[in-house]
């Protein structure tokens, strides 16, 4: 379904009964990446996955920010009368959703974060990451979205889903070829790493429960967690063998069973 909030047409879907759950996806994913997850956990909870702006079907006539989508964000869940949720992100999702938890954190239950950071503290990190960026979405308006999606998915960061079926493979290509140019080209410019807020040094304030997942071929994103893991209060933290970046994509069971027992215990 279509909800427009200031001036963007969000995509969302609402599915199942129980306690209320927001998935995020991440870059040049969809809502639709979740689709496995929803129809195992529909009976148990209430699941609600957004395209996130620059993305699948959601429809924005100017650029989000961070701070800007977890405003509406707030007012899509005001408008579906849901006060408080878990919320699940897996890398710039769960960026997203650990913004989301700073600035709104009477709306979270819980916290989940996939392959996800807080954030870069260093100003010249930050502005080396935009410029990167930067980059990437000239690349991505000059070359099309084809061009682009051929590099993304041969990058080392992804490298682990090379051993994963065709059809999956297949789905997830579908998936990525599925934005337009200009669509992913903005959010990198506007919610990428380098243009949000750095949430490293307010980690120790977040109270909330918090479960962080990293797969076990994912070096550079298991040093992240584990610094987050010695800043959190209230954390857990787990590295899922045989898995990189997308352990819900690669590990689909081990990370619904994971992601299950830390929702049922909080």
């Amino acid at each position: 379904m279509y909800l427009t909030i200031n001036e963007t047409m969000y995509w969302y879907e609402l599915n199942g009964k129980g306690e209320p759950v927001v998935l995020l996806h991440g870059f040049t994913g969809t809502g639709e990446t979740w689709k496995g997850i929803v129809s195992e956990w529909m009976h148990d909870f209430q699941t609600l996955t957004i395209d996130l702006p620059g993305h699948g079907r959601t429809n924005t006539s100017n650029p989000k920010s961070m701070e800007c989508f977890c405003r509406d964000l707030a007012a899509l869940l005001d408008d579906l009368h849901l006060e408080q949720v878990h919320l699940i992100g897996y890398s710039m999702g769960g960026r997203t959703a650990l913004s989301f938890a700073f600035l709104y954190p009477e709306r979270v239950s819980s916290l989940t974060l996939e392959s996800a950071s807080p954030g870069l503290a260093d100003g010249y990190q930050r502005e080396n990451r935009r410029r990167q960026d930067k980059k990437l979405a000239d690349f991505i308006e000059s070359g099309g979205i084809k061009a682009f999606v051929d590099y993304w998915e041969n990058i080392p960061l992804f490298e682990s889903q090379k051993q994963l079926s065709g059809s999956v493979r297949e789905r997830i290509r579908h998936e990525r070829l599925f934005h337009s140019k200009e669509g992913l080209a903005e959010s990198l410019r506007y919610m990428g790493t380098g243009s949000q807020p750095s949430w490293r040094e307010e980690l120790p304030n977040l109270s909330i429960p918090i479960l962080l997942l990293a797969g076990e071929y994912d070096k550079k994103f298991i040093e992240i967690n584990q610094m987050m893991e010695k800043l959190l209060p209230s954390v857990e933290l787990t590295i899922v063998k045989n898995a990189g970046h997308a352990i819900h994509v690669e590990q689909p069971s081990i990370f619904g069973k994971i992601v299950i027992g830390f929702l049922q215990s909080v």
